[in-house]
């Protein structure tokens, strides 16, 4: 009972802080359009968000699984009956893993490519996943709203 109250809270403020760091990223990158403003904050400002979104990332993937381990939501995921909590279930993990694959890809770019000119390809894909990490994020984080209320 209490790995299951504390994997849940460390679930809840790494998904908000995943969370909230996308929404200040997305932000960011919407309204700093000027290259050499970004050029010289980009550099400072994404390593420490790419670490720590990973760190993140890998806490809310350990959490999840003990949380799903504790309500037994893995047998939905396998086996689902078309009950809302195993349509919630499954939705959800589809969403993290598409969203999982995403970040890999955009910390990978971001990473090689921090402080260097991106080729046209590392931009559009760097661009694209970011975007999809974030309104998949939105998604993800209604699941988790659903399966709360239900569980």
């Amino acid at each position: 009972m209490l790995l299951k109250e504390i994997a849940f809270h460390i679930h809840l403020i790494m998904a908000i802080s995943w969370i909230g760091g996308s929404v200040f990223m997305f932000i960011l990158g919407i309204t700093l359009r000027d290259k050499k403003a970004q050029q010289e904050v980009y550099p400072h400002v994404g390593p420490i968000f790419g670490w720590f979104e990973v760190i993140a990332l890998i806490a809310l993937l350990t959490t999840g699984f003990v949380l799903g381990g504790y309500y037994n939501l893995f047998e939905l995921i396998l086996n689902p009956n078309g009950s809302a909590i195993s349509d919630a279930v499954v939705k959800k993990s589809i969403l993290v893993l598409i969203l999982t694959i995403a970040t890999v890809i955009h910390f990978v770019i971001a990473y090689k490519t921090n402080g260097k000119e991106r080729t046209k390809v590392e931009q559009i894909l760097s661009r694209g996943s970011s975007m999809l990490i974030f309104f998949l994020n939105l998604f993800v984080m209604h699941y988790a709203i659903v399966l709360r209320d239900i569980l």
